[in-house]
């Protein structure tokens, strides 16, 4: 049984770290850009705080070196992450997750800490240390409820993305099963619910995500639709333009013959008839395609931009 259990948690070792390294493209792209840009700094330091106190756990429970190694290698990562934040974070953000910091991090770990080895003794140094532990990670898990709330009101699961759901239910599944093997009561009870809710995410994704490509597919069947009827708009506005504009020539042309016995007009007054007859010539179509190519430019460009923005 200990060898099972040993393996077990070898695997939720690397799952885990799999799910804390997942920020690290987002983070490369802080440092490149040299901006956080939207992104809020809370959820990783609340994570550094549960990885931290659950290190800590790790080292008072003699049994549990797994739990330590891997919480200790996240609390690395999530240490890395806060001080990247803290660095391009803009001035305010700044000042308000250095507060945060030293709040969580500092001042709250630290207590915990001094109250668990000054006060507490035996066993309730572990019961204590433990109960804290098992509420945080049930936040953690508890966390996704409100995203869950929306994709069962909006019935589609683009704000839930699988890969994310899968792995926390991996990571939940491996370390309930490591704790019933175990028989750790503070690993096992948080794990256990952010399980089921992870099996709910599941099951919503997979009720939902048909339904969110069907959505997708009736929007470009009407764009289709919509776009063959602009067409065909078109096709007719430019054919009465070309019939609009062979009745201006034939008129034209019988006018200049009618008028070539009349006197020459002035130079000024030349280029003033012929400066309107080139304004009216532009018919309605031509001004449209105008209009069209010009604002399809602008919104190549816009896309162009938020993709490179975006990357």
């Amino acid at each position: 049984m200990a060898g099972l259990s040993f393996i077990v948690g070898i695997i939720g070792n690397v799952i885990s770290i799999l799910v804390f390294a997942s920020p690290i493209k987002t983070f490369a792209r802080v440092v490149k850009k040299k901006s956080t840009e939207s992104f809020e700094g809370v959820p990783y330091i609340t994570t550094l705080l549960s990885t931290s106190l659950w290190t800590f756990y790790g080292i008072l429970n003699p049994g549990a070196l797994l739990v330590m190694t891997v919480n200790a290698a996240g609390a690395m990562l999530q240490l890395s992450y806060v001080t990247i934040f803290l660095i391009y974070a803009p001035k305010e953000k700044k000042f308000k997750s250095m507060k945060l910091v030293a709040l969580l991090n500092v001042g709250f770990f630290g207590t915990v800490i001094a109250v668990t080895l000054i006060a507490l003794h035996g066993n309730l140094r572990l019961i204590f240390v433990g109960i804290i532990c098992a509420c945080l990670t049930l936040g953690m898990y508890a966390s996704p409820l409100a995203v869950m709330r929306t994709v069962v009101k909006t019935r589609s699961v683009k704000y839930m993305p699988f890969l994310l759901s899968f792995f926390l239910f991996l990571n939940a599944g491996i370390w309930s099963t490591y704790a019933l093997l175990v028989k750790d009561f503070f690993v096992g009870v948080p794990n256990f619910i952010g399980l089921v809710l992870g099996t709910v995410q599941l099951i919503l994704y997979t009720k939902y995500k048909n339904k969110s490509r069907s959505e997708k597919s009736d929007k470009d069947v009407e764009k289709e639709e919509e776009g063959s009827a602009h067409l065909a708009r078109e096709g007719i506005e430019m054919q009465g333009c070309e019939e609009e504009g062979d009745n201006q020539t034939n008129t034209n042309s019988r006018t200049l013959r009618k008028g070539s016995s009349l006197p020459t007009p002035s130079i000024i007054r030349q280029y003033s008839v012929g400066k309107f007859s080139r304004t009216l010539s532009v018919g309605s179509y031509e001004q449209h395609c105008d209009w069209y190519l010009d604002d399809e430019n602008d919104h190549h460009g816009d896309l162009e931009g938020g993709k490179n923005g975006g990357s």
